[in-house]
């Protein structure tokens, strides 16, 4: 059986990367850039910095700065008409997977025409998108080097999952002085989001050599160095071990995909706008234990990778084990203990078990479940 692997052509990682995506952009002789980033950042000064640098360069470039944190159809269609409306050649995402996601959406549309809608699931689209450069300020989607899309659809209140080749960029930047500036509580979510990604990837079914290696890895990297960005967010070598280990858990689930805990989450964030990162961080321990039951070998070598001594216990034990250090590293970054904190109805969980079955993330979950035992983990993460 063939496998293929994707990931962007040239990808740059460490501080004073940044300079370097700059020449790569030089270098191709782009003319009219397109920005994709968020207010936030363009208010605290770190769009303008692209846009100099650009300047510098004379490359010229028009900025949107609309994107919601769960992206939506109408950010997409917004940013479109800006990007046409200058008639811009390349696209540059920066900030953090909202960005990229939002960003990729609007390059592959321009490309390939018709909507965003029209390319959910795998590999719909026929050309490759506008060149896509995303530079990353945070350590967790691994959305800068990944072909997957996530757009919220207003109206159904669900997020689509578009996983699709010509949606890779062609240069990702992780440059840690970007990422000086997150807030801790950004760096616990959209850490455990990286968490989550390789641990996924490594019970998925579609786990390869190559995807074990990065994930069991980037697992290790996340535990030794999470806790002290989230409490030391100058530390610019957590920060950088932090931008290695969401891109190689990037890697992983990138070839790997993912599980239940992303099928879940999807919805979370369509039909309430939560914090994708937090609603990961809080249904994770849940799902492994329901994987438990058909990888409890794979979850045991994930705790030694977590940092516990495995060596004198059974599979189940080691399972049990990754488990407790998942919760436990939650609770030391500040994970909210359950999703009733986060307003989540008991109500709604019918319709979200629903829907997260027909999520496309769902399909490479170690165990399929049955729309009752998906009912059960959202009640048991409550």
């Amino acid at each position: 059986m063939s496998t293929t692997f994707y990931m962007p052509s040239l990808n740059v990682i460490g501080d004073g990367s940044l300079m370097e995506a700059i020449n790569y952009i030089k270098e191709q002789g782009f003319k009219q850039g397109f920005i994709v980033s968020d207010k936030v950042l363009n208010k605290i000064g770190v769009v303008k910095h692209i846009t100099d640098l650009l300047d510098e360069q004379h490359i010229a470039s028009v900025v949107f700065d609309k994107t919601q944190p769960n992206p939506t159809i109408s950010n997409v269609n917004d940013g479109l008409a800006l990007l046409k409306q200058h008639d811009c050649d390349f696209v540059v995402s920066l900030g953090g997977g909202s960005p990229h996601d939002c960003a990729k959406g609007i390059a592959l549309v321009a490309s390939n025409g018709r909507k965003i809608a029209d390319y959910e699931g795998v590999d719909q689209s026929k050309k490759p998108q506008l060149p896509l450069i995303a530079i990353n300020t945070t350590a967790g989607t691994a959305s800068e080097m990944t072909r997957f899309t996530i757009i919220t659809d207003e109206k159904r209140h669900v997020k689509m999952a578009i996983i699709d080749k010509h949606t890779t960029p062609v240069l990702s930047v992780n440059d840690p002085s970007l990422m000086i500036g997150m807030p801790a509580s950004l760096t616990a979510a959209t850490g455990m989001d990286a968490l989550t990604h390789a641990i996924e990837a490594y019970v998925s079914t579609a786990a390869t050599p190559i995807t074990d290696a990065v994930a069991l890895k980037a697992i290790e990297l996340i535990q030794a160095n999470l806790p002290t960005a989230v409490e030391e967010g100058k530390n610019i070598v957590a920060r950088e071990q932090m931008a290695y280990a969401q891109f190689m858990a990037g890697m992983a689930f990138n070839n790997a995909s993912l599980g239940y805990v992303h099928a879940m989450a999807h919805q979370l964030g369509g039909f309430y706008d939560l914090p994708h990162g937090v609603c990961n961080a809080v249904l994770l321990p849940h799902v492994q234990r329901y994987n438990a039951q058909v990888c409890s070998q794979r979850l045991k070598e994930i705790a030694n990778s977590l940092g516990v001594n495995v060596l004198t216990m059974s599979a189940e034990q080691g399972a049990n084990a990754a488990i407790n250090a998942i919760e436990k590293l939650a609770k030391k970054v500040g994970i909210p203990a359950g999703l009733g904190t986060l307003g989540v109805k008991v109500d709604d969980i019918p319709l979200l078990a629903n829907n997260a079955l027909k999520d496309v993330c769902g399909l490479t979950n170690p165990k399929q479940a049955s729309h009752e035992e998906i009912c059960k983990i959202f009640l048991a993460a409550m």
